[in-house]
């Protein structure tokens, strides 16, 4: 149940209040307590106490009905009930005027107005199998005022189907500030709720008037006298949050109860704002509105960020400072100038806590500094001004300024908290630096925050993902814009812009950037294409490994990323290290593939690098599936006398790792003729013959020439030939498989099968080659080379097979390494099931499968001997061996070019 049906279907029973019928209809809202037991209640049957106005049910609930002293009468029934050692979950008395309610697990209790008891059904969530600890890590505040913001969104554009949604959305953040105003010490309490319900008709067709005129005096600094009284209670806000003129409005009755409701029923003193804006921006996003609660980036993923970026420098540099007020105050100036951009920023999450980390911080050395002075007259010169965003929504615009309003309100009222009457007052609103509205591919991030050689600026963010092939046309324009002319722009990631505009922003400066991004700008061909122009720039200052970069919302997996920053060549700050999920480290130097190792990079090869046998794409049928069988369908075929010849195993990654069992027509000319009297294969052709020439490719419309052949038949005929030949064999990798295994399973098929391109192949090659590509060593390269599909591992022959350096091998050593690739063929064919199963996914961070241990134990095996092959003596890591890779690589690309 939403958190709004709990706090309405309460509401409803408050306002239309049946004395007796109240403790049943109340736990009736609570869905794990049976209607039945609440029926039997009702009637006494499991009623253990005897005494009019009790109601004692076992285990969950002693509840007394009084008139007069509450507290008195809540006092005697919990000593009642110590005597009687029964346990109920909840002790409940009320006269409905007040209520008091005690949770004897936890021990807290609530004294509340008796009209409160909506805002308040989370006390009770027990009953539901929720304890409220639990409930409050998720935020209900958060979705509470989400949610209810949903709804009167909603019921706003349908109400006003010609408004513009610009002007729509103006009004509900300024109506959020109100709500958030009256309820955290801003306004006078409660006094813009009440001003709603005293001052407009039940209907709302006045509304629009009070709102019209209460948004023109909050932006009023100098009052007339005859400003209405109703109207003097409301302060002077600024910030120009009210400054815009109010777009007119239609409210009903509903849209105005739903407002009344958001400010009796919500507790905005709760709400985080880094949270509230993300979930805002989805609600009036249509298509994020079903991830209501699972957009916000959490703290810790957010400090990932900015801590290395700037805040551990300010903590060792105020603790270094401890003692000596000539350094705090020093520290404090530089805190005061420093500037941040998040030029992607959607609802501010990250400037938010920056903004809240930097007060944090300042309040510290105002109480280091009063230890030195005996002095707490401090007032705290952190600026939103200091704070600058871009992002091409502009309602996440405003959800960004409202949210650094509340933030910066928080802030003072935690300033107050520790200091007693010293605050910087949050009103008039100061006001926030550029948070521009636009696309940040194209505008020129110097014009909206402008900077010197030596100005401390910092840029951050998690900017957008897509994928090449998932890119729009605007957004393909975008990185054409964004990136150098000579940039191959169409094969990069959309994030590569957000980096080669950085690279521009803080070439020559002390200016320095960290951006959250996936692995894809870090491995396959996207490396070539981006880093060797970023780092003539730039250098990488510090990275963070891939990790799961998830969210607060329960049950986000989140996807694989990266956090890279980048300084400026001719910035020699602090010493670059490389952030893993266990250590960091302290390098010389950060490479493209975030390893310690130089700015070397892995290029596509058409040939190997080694002179090995090659590797190639499987054939590919065009042919709309005709050509390709069942199980059931094959069997029958072979039934009807057919050349066998021409029926084939059929294998592409599913069928090699998942044991999945399909053939194919595999015919030339003539063996199509020899067999065409069969009515089912000369109708197969007829389907592949139509289907090729209703393709809009020519190359396919061509091949419907040859209607009974494959369009692509690789190289399996130059080496094969039609002929039946189950002499030879062919070695698969499948092209697509899970980054949650420890090796990638490849293997040995005869050479009468027919691989297609979903797998790529070795005909006829060695099988010593097996062994080296399924060793530990080949892994590594596939990982930091390679390019991923989504998550998983993406092989390519021209990036990892042709690149992959593979040292000189005796015959001593091949053979040794062929026999155990034999060995663990064997393994899999006698501890049976598919290729999939056997190698398991051992890395998955959900339901986790083991790799079969006696495999394992050969490939264990294996890699031992291929590491030798490489080094005389244990690695120390995948690290160690990823650089002695690269160094190698790069040796061997110098020697041949």
């Amino acid at each position: 149940m939403a958190i709004t049906e709990y706090e309405d279907k309460i509401r409803d029973i408050v306002e239309n209040l049946d004395k007796e019928e109240f403790i049943f209809e109340f736990l009736s809202v609570y869905s794990k307590i049976a209607k039945s037991t609440i029926t039997k209640l009702r009637k006494g049957t499991n009623n253990l106490s005897k005494v009019p106005g009790e109601y004692h049910l076992k285990n969950k609930l002693y509840f007394k009905q009084v008139s007069g002293d509450t507290l008195q009468a809540f006092t005697d029934l919990v000593s009642k009930i110590s005597q009687q050692n029964v346990n109920p979950r909840y002790i409940m008395v009320t006269d409905f005027k007040n209520l008091i309610a005690r949770d004897t697990k936890t021990q807290e209790t609530i004294d509340i107005d008796f009209k409160k008891l909506p805002r308040n059904f989370e006390f009770f969530l027990a009953w539901n199998g929720i304890e409220k600890a639990d409930f409050e890590r998720e935020n209900p505040a958060d979705l509470k005022a989400a949610e209810r913001f949903a709804k009167l969104y909603d019921t706003l554009l349908k109400d006003n189907e010609r408004i513009s949604r610009h002007g729509l959305n103006l009004f509900l953040i300024r109506l959020l500030f109100c709500l958030f105003a009256e309820d955290t010490g801003v306004f006078e309490k409660d006094i813009f709720t009440n001003t709603i319900k005293s001052m407009t008709k039940e209907d709302g067709s006045d509304l629009n008037c009070r709102i019209q005129e209460l948004f023109e005096f909050l932006d009023t600094k100098i009052r007339p006298e005859d400003t209405p009284a109703w109207l003097r209670k409301f302060p002077y806000v600024n910030g120009q949050l009210f400054t815009e003129q109010h777009t007119n409005v239609v409210f009903s009755k509903k849209s105005r109860n739903l407002i009344i409701e958001a400010g009796e029923l919500i507790g905005w003193d709760k709400v985080n704002p880094d949270i509230l804006g993300s979930m805002l921006q989805a609600v009036a996003s249509e298509d994020k509105r079903s991830h209501l609660g699972m957009h916000y980036t959490s703290v810790p993923n957010i400090m990932k960020v900015i801590n290395p970026l700037f805040l551990d420098d300010l903590h060792e540099e105020f603790e270094k400072a401890k003692g000596n007020e000539t350094k705090l105050n020093n520290l404090l100036e530089r805190m005061r100038k420093m500037k941040f951009m998040d030029p992607a920023c959607g609802s501010g999450n990250f400037l938010i806590i920056t903004y809240k980390e930097l007060r944090r911080l300042e309040m510290d050395i105002f109480e280091e500094l009063g230890k030195i002075n005996n002095s707490t007259m401090y007032i705290p010169t952190i600026d939103l001004g200091q704070f600058y965003g871009i992002e091409i929504e502009d309602f996440a615009v405003d959800v960004t300024r409202l949210s650094l309003y509340i933030a910066d309100h928080q802030m003072n009222l935690e300033l107050k908290r520790r200091y007693g009457d010293v605050l910087r007052e949050t009103l008039p609103l100061h006001k926030v630096g550029d948070i521009r509205c636009g696309n940040a591919l194209r505008l020129d991030w110097n014009e909206i925050l402008p900077h010197e050689k030596d100005d401390e600026v910092y840029l951050f963010g998690n900017p957008p993902y897509l994928g090449s092939k998932k890119q729009t046309k605007e957004q393909k324009e975008d990185l054409k814009i964004a990136l150098w002319e000579e940039a191959r722009y169409k094969k990069l990631d959309y994030i590569s812009g957000w980096f080669s505009k950085g690279m521009k922003y803080i070439g020559k400066t002390m200016a320095q950037l960290s951006f959250v991004t996936t692995s894809s700008i870090t491995q396959g061909e996207q490396v070539a294409l981006l880093w060797p122009k970023l780092l003539t720039e730039t250098t990488i200052e510090f990275a963070y490994q891939p990790f799961r970069w998830g969210n607060s919302a329960k049950n986000n997996a989140g996807v694989m990323v990266e956090i890279i920053s980048l300084v400026s060549k001719n910035n020699k700050g602090k010493e670059k290290i490389i952030y893993s999920k266990n250590y960091s480290e302290a390098v010389k130097n950060i490479s493209p593939y975030i390893t310690n190792y130089n700015n070397s990079v892995v290029s596509q090869s058409k040939n190997n690098i080694n002179g090995l046998p090659k590797m190639v794409m499987g054939s590919m049928p065009r042919d709309g599936g005709n050509l390709i069988l069942t199980l059931e369908e094959a069997t029958e075929l072979i039934n009807s006398n057919i050349d066998n010849s021409i029926l084939r195993k059929y294998i592409g990654a599913e069928e090699f790792l998942k044991g999945r069992k399909r053939y194919c027509l595999w015919m030339n000319e003539r063996l199509y003729n020899e067999n065409s009297w069969n009515t089912f294969i000369k109708d197969r052709v007829t389907r592949v013959k139509k289907y090729r020439e209703e393709s809009k490719a020519t190359s396919t419309q061509n091949a419907s020439k040859e209607p009974w052949a494959f369009v692509q038949k690789g190289e399996y005929v130059k080496v094969y030939g039609y002929d039946f030949d189950n002499t030879g064999h062919t070695i698969v990798v499948p092209e697509v498989s899970s980054e949650n295994r420890l090796y990638v399973p490849m293997g040995i098929v005869d050479s009468s099968a027919i691989v297609f391109n979903k797998a790529m192949v070795l005909y006829n090659a060695p099988i010593w080659l097996l062994g080296i590509l399924q060793s530990k060593m080949h892994m590594i390269w596939l990982d930091k080379i390679g390019g991923r599909l989504g998550t998983s591992y993406n092989y390519s022959s021209t990036l990892v097979y042709n690149t992959f350096p593979v040292p000189e091998l005796s015959t001593r050593r091949k053979n040794e390494i062929e026999e155990l690739i034999g060995n663990i063929l064997d393994i899999r064919e006698e501890e049976g099931g598919t290729l999939a199963e056997l190698y398991g996914s051992p890395l998955a961070t959900k339901n986790p499968k083991p790799m079969n241990p006696r495999l394992l134990e050969a490939h264990k095996e294996l890699d031992k001997v291929v590491d030798r092959a490489y080094k005389s003596t244990d690695f120390k890591d995948d690290n160690e061996r990823l650089a002695l890779l690269l160094n190698m690589y790069s040796e061997m690309v110098n020697k041949k070019g």
